[in-house]
C-alpha cells in the first residue's frame, strides 16, 4: 500500500483520528511551550538587533565576523548564559562534549557522571573503550567514574555524595536517555542535581549533555545552575536548516576554554570563518521552537499508536516531555530491523535505501539507523535507530513536520503488520 493509499484508507484514517483524540491535551500543551520559546527567541533577536548584514560570509581567519559574534550573543541570551560558542566547525554533539571535557579537565582531575553510564560514543573519548594512542582523557591522566541510577531511573544521591572526591573536578549529566530504558531528565531535576553536588563541593563544574532536549521545556539547564551546556546544531537548535555544527554555552571562562580546544590557545573564539553559514544558523535557530514542537507531537503520536497496538513505550503518550526521543520496546531483532527499514521507506530522501545493522564507529554493538534526511545524520529530521541487542528497543526521534512524522509512523505500522510482525 502506497503512502497516499494509506492516508486515504478509511480504516487507517479512523485509527489516526482515534489516536489524536487521545492525545489532544498533550498536543495543546506542546503548542503552549512552542509559543513561549518562540517569544524568547524573538526577543533575543530583537535585543541583539539582528540585521541582514549579519548573514554575510567570512573567509580566512574570520576576524571581526559581526554575524558570528551576534549569533553567539543571541545563543547566550536565549540559554540564560554568560557566553556561547556556536560554530559549524563542531562536527557533532560528541565533538561539542569533547570540547567541554578537554577544555576544563587537567591531568589528575576526575570526571564523575551521576546519570549512569555515558552515551556510547563518549566511551572512547573518556578512555573506557577504544584503542590506545588516540588521546583519550584517560591517556592524559584524567580519571573517570560513574554512579548507576536507581532502579526507577532517578539519581542515587547517596552514592553521588560518597563518590565526590577531592580531585573530582567535573560532574557529567546526560539529559536524554540515550540507548537506555529510562526517563530523560527534566530541567527541574537537573537543577536539583546541580544544587546537590555544589553543596558538597562548590567549585565543581557541572556540564550537561543537552542533546535532543533544547526547547522541549521553557527553561534550559544553564538557567538552573549548570556551568556548561552543550549540543549539536543538526539536532534541535539547528531547526532542520543548519548544515553542521554544535554549541557550548555557559560560564564565560569555561566557554573560552572550550573555544581554545576548538581552535588553539591564544585564539579561542576570535577566529573561525563561517563560510556562508550565518544565515542558516540564524534562521534555523529562530525556527527551532516550532520544529521541536512538531517533532514532539510526532513522538507523542507514535507512543499512543504503539500503545494502542499493545507495545510498551517510553515515555508513555501521557508523560511529560523533556526531549524529542521516543523509545518503543519491539522485543525482537526482526521487529527492530523492520521498524527502522519502514521509517526509512517513508523518508523524503533515500527512501529506496534499505538500512542494515552495521558496526558504526563509536558504538559497542551493531546499530541500525534509518535516516532519510536532507542533512546527513540530522536527528531533528525524522529518524529511527537502535543497537542490535536485547530487548531490541527502537528509538524514534525528530520530524520537521508533525504531518510527516504521523504519516511515517502509520506507514511503519502498516508495513510491520503486512510482514506479520504485529
Amino acid at each position: 500500500m502506497s503512502i497516499l493509499q494509506l492516508v486515504s484508507d478509511p480504516t487507517w484514517r479512523a485509527l489516526s483520528t482515534k489516536i489524536e483524540q487521545k492525545i489532544e491535551q498533550q498536543l495543546k500543551a506542546i503548542d503552549e511551550t512552542v509559543v513561549y520559546n518562540q517569544a524568547k527567541l524573538l526577543q533575543a533577536f530583537q535585543e541583539e538587533q539582528v540585521s541582514d548584514f549579519h548573514f554575510a560570509s567570512s573567509t580566512g581567519y574570520g576576524h571581526n565576523d559581526a554575524g558570528r559574534e551576534t549569533l553567539e550573543r543571541v545563543y547566550a541570551k536565549v540559554f540564560g548564559a554568560e557566553a556561547a560558542l556556536v560554530r559549524p566547525h563542531i562536527v557533532s554533539g560528541t565533538h561539542a562534549i569533547s570540547l567541554a571535557l578537554y577544555g576544563v579537565l587537567r591531568p589528575g582531575d576526575e570526571l564523575l557522571y551521576i546519570t549512569g553510564k555515558p552515551y556510547d560514543t563518549l566511551e572512547e573519548v573518556i578512555g573506557v573503550r577504544g584503542e590506545a594512542g588516540e588521546g583519550s582523557l584517560r591517556e592524559f591522566g584524567v580519571s573517570f567514574d560513574s554512579v548507576a541510577l536507581n532502579e526507577d531511573g532517578t539519581v542515587n544521591f547517596e552514592e553521588v555524595a560518597k563518590k565526590i572526591k577531592p580531585n573530582t573536578k567535573m560532574i557529567g549529566v546526560q539529559r536524554s536517555s540515550g540507548y537506555s530504558w529510562r526517563s530523560s531528565f527534566t530541567v527541574e531535576q537537573i537543577g536539583e542535581m546541580v544544587r546537590f553536588v555544589k553543596e558538597i563541593k562548590p567549585d565543581l563544574v557541572v556540564y550537561v549533555d543537552n542533546c535532543y532536549g533544547e526547547f522541549t521545556e521553557e527553561l534550559e539547564p544553564t538557567q538552573v545552575g549548570a556551568d556548561l551546556v552543550v549540543g549539536s546544531l543538526i539536532k534541535n537548535p539547528g531547526g532542520g536548516l543548519a548544515h553542521s555544527g554544535g554549541y557550548v554555552v555557559g560560564r564565560a571562562d569555561l566557554v573560552h576554554r572550550a573555544a581554545c580546544r576548538l581552535t588553539a590557545p591564544g585564539i579561542g573564539a576570535e577566529q573561525g570563518a563561517m563560510l556562508g553559514t550565518n544565515r542558516t544558523l540564524f534562521q534555523g535557530f529562530f525556527l527551532a521552537p516550532h520544529v521541536v514542537g512538531e517533532a514532539i507531537k510526532g513522538a507523542v503520536f507514535a507512543a499512543a499508536l504503539f500503545e494502542e497496538l499493545g507495545l510498551e513505550t517510553h515515555p508513555s503518550s501521557m508523560a511529560k516531555r523533556t526531549d524529542i526521543i521516543q523509545a518503543v520496546r519491539l522485543g525482537s531483532r526482526e521487529r527492530l530491523i523492520s521498524f527502522c527499514q519502514s521509517i526509512q521507506a517513508a523518508a523524503p530522501v533515500d527512501s529506496h535505501v534499505r538500512p542494515e545493522p552495521w558496526a558504526m564507529p563509536g558504538y559497542a554493538d551493531e546499530v541500525i539507523m534509518a535516516a532519510g534526511a536532507f542533512i546527513q545524520g540530522s536527528s531533528i529530521e525524522l529518524s529511527a535507530d537502535g543497537p542490535i541487542r536485547e530487548p531490541y528497543i527502537g528509538y524514534l526521534q525528530g520530524g520537521l513536520t508533525y504531518a510527516h512524522a504521523k504519516v511515517a509512523v502509520l506507514s511503519a505500522v502498516a508495513s510491520l503488520k503486512a510482514r506479520g510482525l504485529l
